[in-house]
């Protein structure tokens, strides 16, 4: 090898493409994306890139980790004796706000593609991220010593999502600014007061007509598996046996699994425009904005269609099915948005879009996240918290 082509080679190879990698499986998601999609888009040879990593896998855990022991060093580094336990906290936001907005892609990948790393990188990645929410309560308990420890973890976990809540969305503005809203948005949630317990209303009992047809207890059991095993990791075999069918009379309603997930994901969207109507039925816009967070909470806490349609794999959906979808999405943010403009008028429409993102995504990851949703009172918290991050508590 001569002195110039050596000369040329860049030194760390490896991150690079990473890099690459991180960047295609963001935009086709994980299964689409083959070795020979990333060598030829870092253009190299299959057996360069080989020499790097062992296989697909090894490369999203490349780079999930990676993100990771950002997240890990600035924990160490702003909550270290050298900073005053005064500042701790804000120092720690910033640090973490600045990688957000630099590498959304990390949360993106660990977020949508996270299921497909090795069992053991999950189980890593989940006990080095309990640690490190630990160290952050302890550091909010400091400046909040009336706090409940269960109360500061549970805020922490909150801040966090903030911080996630870049990677379900391209909306940016000025890095610096956008760093900065997500600071005070994680500030707003680290300072929320939580609400007294009360006691629980009784529950009203569920009147059922008759019995579901076939389609309804064949997309109930379909739901109900995909929320418990994952998409991947169920057949169309599994929803019959469930459904007390043979695995091929499940085709007789659906003609696969992707028209499986699609009528989940319609019927997902229904109930929010169904709650959100009834919402909207409010005597001015601060009691709209908070009726509508209430109702996406409870619409979430209570319907698992909900929850099954963000774990979705869109890639197994026709695209113009993905289309449909995403604009159906789109339209019921843009309610938010829009709402969230007309009670805080001087809140630039990017930054309301950041806001009301993140507002969703702290719903979303909490009421998938078992320590924290498992609270007596979790709800009323979830609500409040969006109602903090809203800015109309």
């Amino acid at each position: 090898m001569t002195d110039s082509v050596r000369a040329a080679r860049p030194r760390d190879r490896k991150a690079q493409l990473a890099a690459v990698a991180a960047g295609l499986f963001r935009a086709r998601g994980f299964p689409g994306v083959g070795i020979k999609d990333i060598a030829d888009a870092a253009g190299v040879t299959g057996p360069a890139l080989y020499r790097h990593f062992a296989d697909k896998q090894a490369i999203l855990a490349y780079v999930v980790l990676s993100g990771f022991e950002d997240l890990e060093a600035a924990t160490a580094e702003s909550l270290s004796d050298s900073v005053p336990p005064a500042d701790q906290l804000e120092a720690l936001l910033t640090r973490l706000a600045a990688q957000a907005v630099e590498r959304r892609e990390i949360a993106a990948l660990w977020r949508w593609e996270g299921r497909h790393l090795p069992k053991e990188d999950q189980r890593e990645i989940a006990r080095r991220s309990t640690l490190a929410l630990a160290s952050w309560s302890k550091a909010l308990l400091v400046q909040r010593p009336d706090l409940p420890a269960e109360d500061a973890e549970l805020l922490c976990w909150a801040a966090l999502s903030v911080f996630g809540s870049v990677s379900v969305h391209h909306t940016a503005v000025a890095r610096r600014r956008f760093a900065q809203l997500l600071v005070e948005l994680a500030l707003g949630v680290l300072n929320a007061t939580l609400p007294l317990p009360v006691s629980p209303s009784p529950d009203t009992p569920s009147l059922r007509l008759g019995t579901p047809s076939r389609r309804e207890q064949v997309l109930a059991e379909a739901t109900a598996l995909f929320a418990q095993r994952g998409f991947h990791d169920v057949s169309m075999e599994d929803i019959g046996a469930a459904a007390g069918i043979a695995g091929p009379s499940v085709y007789r309603h659906f003609p696969s699994k992707a028209a499986l997930m699609v009528a989940i994901g319609h019927r997902a969207a229904d109930r929010l425009a169904l709650a959100a109507e009834q919402a909207l039925q409010a005597p001015d816009e601060p009691t709209a904005l908070r009726r509508l967070a209430a109702s996406y909470v409870r619409t979430i806490l209570h319907t698992p269609e909900l929850l099954v349609s963000f774990s979705a794999d869109r890639v197994t959906m026709p695209d113009r099915d993905k289309a449909d979808l995403l604009r159906v999405q789109r339209d019921y943010v843009a309610q938010w948005v829009t709402l969230l403009s007309v009670v805080h008028p001087s809140l630039p429409p990017r930054e309301a879009k950041i806001t009301v993102h993140a507002a969703l995504t702290i719903a979303n990851d909490l009421a998938r996240t078992r320590r924290v949703a498992a609270r007596p009172h979790f709800e009323a918290e979830l609500t409040t918290l969006l109602h903090t991050i809203l800015d109309v508590a």
